[in-house]
């Protein structure tokens, strides 16, 4: 892509799971998310609890980072979820979860942590730089085998990761489900493979305009 400031920045990570190092694992049902050792750390009162919820908060896992990049403290991943179905960004139903729904989610961490949080159902990959360039990190939904950025998925979305960078040659993400020392911290995506993955939609987040990072 052409024309693009290189813009990279320095976001903390979080994991959809637990523990970071067991994501691979857990994904390819080596072992069953009840079997994180860490699975209290994440609010749950229980380890089902904590495997029902946890195939399904990469936007906590997203909202975790951008807080914590904007001088917040995150609280645990069932805390958000919590407030967040309350505010109606996830919705039950089932045995199952709708969500994450942008519109409600965005007006909830506005007021709940005074963040600028813009619904953007349509979104460009071009628009992507610019954002990041201004200090900005966006929150977008890709389908969850970007993990390998060669693969063809079946369809878009489905997942959230968090855009942390750009350069001329691929966008840098902060993965949720990616795996340890390969697809977690920093992954590129080249812009010529992300439509593959890119459901054109997001949620593009910044601090609040009073503040001076």
């Amino acid at each position: 892509m052409g024309n693009v400031i290189a813009t990279v920045h320095t976001v903390p990570y979080h994991a959809q799971w637990a523990s970071a190092h067991l994501v691979e694992d857990i994904v390819t049902g080596k072992i069953p998310a009840s079997e994180d050792p860490h699975w209290a750390d994440y609010g749950a009162i229980s380890p089902q609890e904590y495997e029902w919820w946890s195939w399904r908060l990469c936007g906590m896992a997203c909202l975790r980072m951008a807080l914590e990049h904007f001088g917040h403290s995150a609280p645990s991943a069932m805390e958000l979820a919590s407030e967040c179905t309350a505010a109606g960004g996830y919705v039950k139903h089932d045995g199952g979860l709708r969500g994450l729904i942008y519109a409600p989610f965005a007006s909830w961490i506005e007021d709940r942590f005074g963040l600028v949080a813009e619904v953007r159902p349509e979104l460009a990959a071009s628009e992507i730089p610019s954002v990041i360039a201004r200090g900005q990190l966006v929150m977008l939904s890709v389908h969850p085998s970007i993990r390998h950025p060669l693969d063809n998925p079946p369809e878009p979305g489905g997942h959230l990761v968090l855009g942390v960078g750009a350069t001329a040659e691929d966008l840098v993400i902060h993965n949720p489900s990616g795996y340890p020392d390969a697809s977690q911290q920093y992954a590129q995506v080249p812009w010529g493979r992300l439509h593959h993955f890119f459901a054109g939609r997001g949620v593009i987040l910044g601090a609040e305009p009073s503040s001076t990072r």
